[in-house]
């Protein structure tokens, strides 16, 4: 049988729609670039930073965290309404203040709580574009979103596929997705311990750091579930639509 061939997209308002939220993608990692400035270093050598023993648990605790994560934004959702995205981003930030004074005992004490604020503000994006946070598919969407490369690293787009084959949509396949995205995730986030652990600011990296990663991760969602919307209002194949749109986000090659 031969594979499907899917035609590059012709019609002008649907590469309007892929321009603009290619547009929103390259931006989102902006502020995250400011932060790198401000606390010094690379998001390569941040990790280094971190004692040995905290590296090692990173990733047992990102799937702990996440685990819960889940459970507390569901839960939350039925009590608070979704918030606009500059609440959000203030509530973290003073979270991530309050945690940077303690140094990195109080941002690895605060992490769970901002991975539940992110998360909670990643459903309310999903919700806002037509999707249901209650269900299991739309969680799994939700977790992809953290499986993007994060504020603090340079994106050249290519992770936009990353987890995209379709999974089990049943506990077990969220299960499963939560272990694939844990280690991507306890790398981004060991970036955030040691940035907002940076000796001296305190307080001011933390805020600095919690504000980058939670602009971050709202404006991935918009793009993410952006998309999704585009396709099913479209008729388009949603697969072709992040063909494109990687397209226009990885950087053009040097001639």
């Amino acid at each position: 049988m031969q594979p499907e061939i899917l035609l590059p997209v012709t019609d002008p308002a649907l590469k309007a729609a892929l321009d603009q939220l290619a547009k929103r993608h390259r931006a989102a990692g902006g502020i995250g670039m400011q932060v790198m400035a401000f606390v010094g270093g690379s998001a390569e050598n941040l990790m280094s930073k971190l004692p040995q023993p905290v590296r090692d648990g990173l990733e047992g605790a990102t799937s702990r965290a996440l685990e819960t994560a889940f459970d507390a934004a569901a839960r939350t959702r039925g009590a608070v309404s979704d918030r606009p995205d500059w609440v959000n981003t203030a509530l973290t930030t003073a979270m991530g203040a309050a945690g940077g004074v303690g140094g990195l005992p109080g941002a690895l004490a605060e992490l769970p709580f901002t991975v539940t604020m992110l998360l909670r503000a990643i459903q309310g994006i999903a919700s806002e574009h037509g999707f249901d946070p209650a269900s299991d598919e739309v969680r799994m969407e939700c977790l992809r979103v953290f499986a993007s490369a994060g504020p603090l690293e340079a994106d050249d787009g290519t992770d936009m596929g990353f987890l995209a084959a379709k999974v089990t949509i049943t506990g077990p396949g969220l299960n499963s997705l939560i272990a694939k995205v844990a280690p991507r995730l306890a790398a981004v986030l060991g970036q955030k311990l040691a940035a907002q652990a940076a000796p001296v600011l305190g307080a001011v990296a933390g805020a600095a750091v919690n504000y980058a990663f939670t602009s971050y991760y709202q404006e991935i969602a918009r793009v993410h579930f952006g998309l999704k919307r585009l396709a099913r209002e479209s008729g388009e194949d949603e697969g072709l639509l992040r063909e494109e749109l990687v397209a226009r986000i990885a950087p053009k090659p040097k001639v």
